[in-house]
């Protein structure tokens, strides 16, 4: 990983790149496209945690956290809401990147778990949230399985 990685917020600049950003298509069943995430950004303004991720100066991928320690739904209060990687900038680490920088602000933000939701199936993110570390909990939520990385002892 180069220390050309960096993450921004969005921005009236980069919010159309933001918008044309786009998976592999057998990989859009299984993650909203960014204009979505960014509507969904913008109606929880004050939990929602968009940023996209940059290798130098070319736009590589989306994340979305998510951050409310208060909600009534613990796989909700921190965790990973949304996850894109450009279709041609997939296997060279920008994902594990952006998990890392989602962690990093959990950590930042006192949370010592984070969770995620992935659908099951052939081109879905599974096996990637596996091999960062991340564990099915047992709960599915809308037909989605729930994954936890705790981050420190409880």
């Amino acid at each position: 990983m180069t220390s050309s990685l960096r993450l921004e917020t969005i921005t009236p600049d980069n919010v159309d790149a933001a918008c044309r950003l786009r998976v592999r298509p057998e990989q859009e069943d299984f993650v909203a496209p960014v204009a979505w995430s960014l509507a969904e950004a913008y109606a929880n303004g004050e939990t929602a945690w968009p940023r996209l991720i940059f290798d130098a100066d070319e736009l590589v991928g989306f994340v979305m956290g998510g951050f409310d320690p208060q909600s009534p739904v613990d796989v909700f209060r921190c965790g990973i809401w949304r996850l894109n990687i450009a279709a041609g900038q997939q296997g060279r680490g920008y994902g594990r990147f952006a998990v890392e920088s989602v962690c990093a602000e959990a950590r930042r933000r006192g949370q010592d778990r984070v969770t995620v939701l992935w659908l099951a199936g052939e081109h879905g993110p599974e096996q990637f949230y596996l091999r960062l570390g991340f564990r099915p909990t047992g709960q599915e939520i809308h037909g989605q399985i729930v994954g936890e990385l705790l981050l420190a002892e409880r």
